[in-house]
């Protein structure tokens, strides 16, 4: 799947769009872009023109000409058309795929005297039992109430490494489709049949039920303005030119209507809204709608919980201290030597970080080692060497008695330097060979690299962050000034994190959250942008708007990004296409009237060959500029984080600018091309 959305546009999917593009010509269809049904309009009167010149008993500008005007903005049509089907295509044939992955799979019903009954899986409603042994597919979406297996969820999230799904906490949640890979669970079906996640994530990429956001709505309502505006133009101008003695032929008329109007923008924003969606599923994020892709672009807080966010969330290894009369290098290498058997995340990292200490053991002294695991009773592990040696790492409390059982004592400095890594956030493992005690390792969770870098760009967008957790004020102090977040709330509850996302709210801030557990679900129903986990619960995906297929919580900070280059391509596009009405205005307003008021030729400042050629050229740009503005549209204008006023000054200077220069440019080469065939 992942092949498939890094495609921009294969030969399937550009054919599919030319054949797409000639169904949107349906005038039901075309109706609901103001702008290029208007233009619609103007294709098929010149079309009428161009069978019948005096069709509406006025001056025609000639059989070639309206001929001309016609098939020029039959492309126009077509180009605006291929635009938005093309940014579909991705969409669709990523839904195509995921149809082949929804079939129609047998299911092992379990009935009310604990039988089995083989059913189809279309005839699973929600509350059924179903039991899923090794090698099956998972029928429909639900929550396993049994057991626990590793599912291969390749087909919905495009991720080869099996996941480990278990009844109880937040990663039970199972979504039909993928296949369970070892063991057996026992699932509670969740969604009636047609309602599960594969069938709503089919219709989301596809863009069936894609909604205009409301900046969306508000552009396209300006442009329709705009466009009744220059109507009434039009319209004024034809009895200013009879004053003038000039004779306006209605294909001219409409050509200047085509080249004034916001065509350029009009063709393209369908394209940039549905082209946005996609850029986030291609980050493997699902979006509940355009809206909300669009919101994280307005993003004005973040809140995101520590753990597993912005910390790893498995306590790692961080330093070695020594006591008493130890050395760095004596801890080291006891705590090597405690660990080398430890296969948990802290043992490993303990392992790793001697390693980078240059610090290293004979593996042949541990091969016939009893390795001593970790209780709950005991609160420590080690090895017990052939020769009697015994070594233990563990809770500081815990040595500190077993060390004095075997007649050891405790170092005068232990307490106060595992009372420190304590106060600093971290958790201290005292370290001892039979019964004298080395020293400590300081386990800390640690903050992923890379997010203190990230969230000082959310700092330049004007973004603040929040973090959330329920450790104790102290050591939530240690993390978020390691991660570098603007706040924090110590030993948070869910009902804190809802009334912090309404406090924003009601000082007018949009807010983004990310959550997994069913604890985080109402949350994540009141933010405006809500993220959640595909390995959480049922419970949070369906009170999310977005949810995040490889279960990377530091996803909203691509997100946030995505949303901020829609926001800038929609604006820098309108630009572009508002400031190369300039261009036009001087290439069509001098042509239709420098006959009558020689003075105008002052205005002919590109020197263009004739009236027509003039008109021509203005209305062939107006039509190519729409593909050759595809690519931006698909691909997005670079988002660089800096303050609004940069942001301002750039889009004006580069989009605006150029929207003034690159129409002069390309209607005089087009009128050097054409003015010898007019």
């Amino acid at each position: 799947m992942s092949t498939e959305r890094k495609k921009t546009m294969s030969q399937e999917m550009v054919t599919r769009a030319i054949w797409d593009a000639i169904k949107k010509l349906d005038p039901r269809v075309m109706i609901k872009n103001p702008v290029m049904f208007v233009v619609e309009v103007g294709t098929l009167i010149t079309l009428i023109l161009s069978i019948a010149p005096n069709a509406f008993g006025t001056t025609s500008g000639g059989q070639g000409y309206n001929i001309a005007v016609f098939f020029i903005l039959l492309f126009t049509l077509l180009f605006a058309n291929f635009a938005e089907a093309i940014a579909e295509g991705r969409g669709k044939a990523q839904a195509d795929t995921l149809r082949k992955t929804k079939s129609d799979t047998l299911a092992r019903l379990v009935l009310k005297d604990g039988s089995f009954k083989q059913v189809s899986s279309t005839q699973l409603k929600k509350g059924d039992i179903v039991r899923i042994e090794t090698g099956e597919m998972i029928p429909s979406d639900g929550e396993i109430i049994q057991g626990l297996a590793s599912i291969d969820e390749s087909a919905i999230t495009g991720e080869s490494a099996p996941v480990i799904k278990e009844s109880g906490g937040d990663f039970s949640s199972v979504t039909g489709g993928t296949r369970v890979v070892s063991d057996y669970i026992i699932v509670k079906v969740m969604t009636d049949p047609g309602e599960s996640f594969l069938d709503r994530m089919i219709a989301l990429v596809e863009g069936a039920k894609r909604q205009k956001t409301p900046n969306e709505i508000a552009l396209t309502t300006l442009l329709a303005v705009l466009t009744l505006i220059f109507l009434i133009v039009i319209m004024t101008i034809v009895p200013m030119a009879k004053y003038l003695n000039v004779d306006l032929d209605i294909a001219t008329l409409i050509a200047l209507l085509v080249c004034l109007i916001p065509t350029t923008i009009g063709g393209l924003l369908s394209a940039i809204g549905i082209a946005g969606m996609d850029r986030v599923t291609q980050f493997n994020v699902l979006a509940m709608s355009g809206k909300a892709v669009e919101a994280a672009g307005d993003i004005d807080t973040m809140i995101l919980d520590k753990t597993g966010t912005i910390t790893f969330g498995n306590r790692m290894a961080a330093a070695f201290i020594p006591v008493g009369t130890a050395t760095v290098n004596e801890v080291t290498l006891k705590a090597l030597q405690a660990s080398v058997k430890d296969e948990t995340p802290e043992g490993r990292s303990i392992v790793e970080l001697a390693h980078k200490m240059n610090v290293t053991w004979d593996s042949a002294a541990y091969t016939t080692a009893e390795v001593v695991d970790f209780t709950a009773q005991t609160r420590m592990s080690g090895l017990n060497l052939p020769d009697g040696t015994e070594i233990r790492k563990g809770a500081v409390d815990a040595i500190k008695k077993y060390v004095t059982a075997k007649g050891g004592s405790v170092p005068d400095d232990l307490t106060d330097k595992s009372d420190r890594i304590a106060n600093e956030g971290g958790t201290p493992l005292a370290v001892s060979i039979n019964n004298q005690i080395f020293g400590l390792i300081y386990l800390k969770d640690t903050v992923k690299p890379g997010l203190k870098e990230r969230f000082a760009e959310l700092r330049a967008m004007g973004i603040k962050t929040i973090m959330c957790t329920g450790d104790n004020p102290l050591t939530a102090a240690t993390i978020a000034r390691e991660a570098g977040v603007d706040e924090f709330i110590a030993e948070a509850t869910p009902e804190d994190k809802i009334a912090t996302i309404k406090k924003e709210q009601q000082a007018g801030k949009l807010v983004a959250m990310t959550g997994d557990g069913t604890n985080d679900a109402p949350a994540l129903a009141q933010a405006d942008v809500g993220l959640a986990m595909n390995s959480g619960t049922m419970a949070a995906k369906e009170a999310a708007n977005m949810i995040d297929l490889d279960s990377d919580p530091t996803k909203l900070l691509s997100v946030i990004s995505i949303g901020k280059q829609l926001l800038i391509t929609r604006g820098s596009l309108t630009t572009f296409s508002i400031a190369n009405d300039i261009a036009k205005y001087f290439a069509i307003i001098p042509a239709m009237f420098i006959l009558a008021i020689p003075q105008l030729q002052t205005l002919n400042i590109m020197n263009l060959a004739s009236p027509q050629s003039a008109i021509l050229s203005a209305l062939i740009f107006n039509a190519i500029i729409i593909p050759l503005l595809i690519p931006v549209a698909m691909r997005g204008v670079k988002y660089i984080p800096s303050s609004a006023n940069k942001l301002l000054a750039r889009n004006i200077f580069v989009y605006g600018l150029g929207g003034v220069i690159v129409p002069f440019l390309g209607i005089k080469i087009i009128d050097l091309i054409i003015k010898g065939w007019v």
